[in-house]
């Protein structure tokens, strides 16, 4: 059996990147980049904010795995400059880090 994955996820995926954190600091500055949690699909996350699933966005920032940037993690980003994945839906900027080994941070 194999997994299909939606249009939208597609669409995403499409346009998601690696990323520095010097490119994202002015969505950090205009209150537009959200943090996505390592253990979380960055796209999967997407795809819930595009398509209005509210419970399960609200579930995730209940839980602070999806939350605006905080001040300290943008000076621990502007001082680490680690290597991050990124994605767009408007307005926000979605961002994860990613781990050296090519697989994700786990906090």
């Amino acid at each position: 059996m194999t997994d299909s994955i939606s249009p939208l996820y597609a669409e995403i995926l499409g346009e998601t990147a690696r990323i520095s954190w010097q490119e994202l600091a002015p969505w950090f500055a205009r209150g537009q980049l959200l943090w996505v949690a390592a253990d979380l699909d960055l796209v999967s996350v997407a795809e819930a904010i595009a398509s209005d699933d509210k419970q399960l966005v609200s579930s995730l920032m209940q839980q602070n795995r999806l939350h605006l940037l905080t001040d300290e993690q943008a000076g621990d980003l502007h001082q680490r400059d680690p290597e991050l994945w990124a994605t767009v839906v408007r307005p926000w900027v979605l961002v994860q880090e990613r781990a050296t080994d090519g697989g994700f941070i786990r906090h």
